[in-house]
């Protein structure tokens, strides 16, 4: 079953050196571990994600200690400082057995709803998004998630794949899926369509 509590933490790292950060975290992250943790690297440039799954808000302080020691061992390396995001788990279209999809792909997808609206775009995703998601045999895994904490609120979808990222994106690039975003930016996304926006990543173990 999907994480009640979803930390993600991205970086964006100097050209070259994705490998190197990683290797690093990945060292870290074994000395100090966390159940379900998964390190990510972006598909489309140097961004290099974390997602870790935790139970109560308390055991934001065992990551900050490690987050700390992340700072000191990579940070010449990166061109941004860490963005992070603490997300409350809503639906799941597509559940998981496990905390976090383990397909070798993840895509984020984040939109902020307009508040007055925010009631009637969880009744109208379901027969839209949900629709399409739940038919998809792209799509493996399918978790909503909402933000607690983030310089970035809003919905956020955690989606699952196995796939080529081509193939996968066929789901969402039809042209009902088209429509379907359109429907969306006119009435629910803050900003409307351009408000969305979606990120593809690989799992750094595989």
């Amino acid at each position: 079953m999907s994480s009640t509590l979803l930390v993600l933490n991205e970086v964006a790292v100097a050209p070259g050196k994705v490998d190197q950060v990683l290797a690093e975290w990945s060292e870290l992250n074994q000395k100090e571990p966390a159940a379900g943790r998964v390190l990510y690297r972006s598909t489309v440039d140097d961004n290099v994600l974390e997602i870790t799954p935790i139970k109560e808000l308390s055991d934001l302080g065992a990551l900050n200690s490690v987050w700390q020691k992340l700072w000191e061992s990579v940070s010449a390396d990166l061109v941004s400082d860490f963005r992070r995001q603490l997300l409350e788990f809503v639906e799941a279209p597509k559940d998981v057995t496990d905390a976090l999809p383990q397909t070798p792909y993840v895509q984020l997808r984040h939109i902020e709803v307009k508040p007055r609206e925010y009631t009637a775009y969880r009744e109208w995703r379901e027969s839209t998004i949900f629709a399409v998601v739940r038919r998809a045999d792209q799509v493996k895994a399918f978790l909503a998630y909402h933000s607690l904490l983030s310089t970035e609120p809003g919905v956020m979808f955690v989606s699952g794949f196995e796939c080529e990222p081509a193939e996968y994106q066929k789901v969402f690039t039809s042209p009902e899926y088209e429509q379907i975003v359109q429907e969306a930016g006119d009435r629910y996304i803050v900003g409307g369509e351009s408000g969305l926006y979606t990120r593809v990543y690989k799992r750094a173990d595989v």
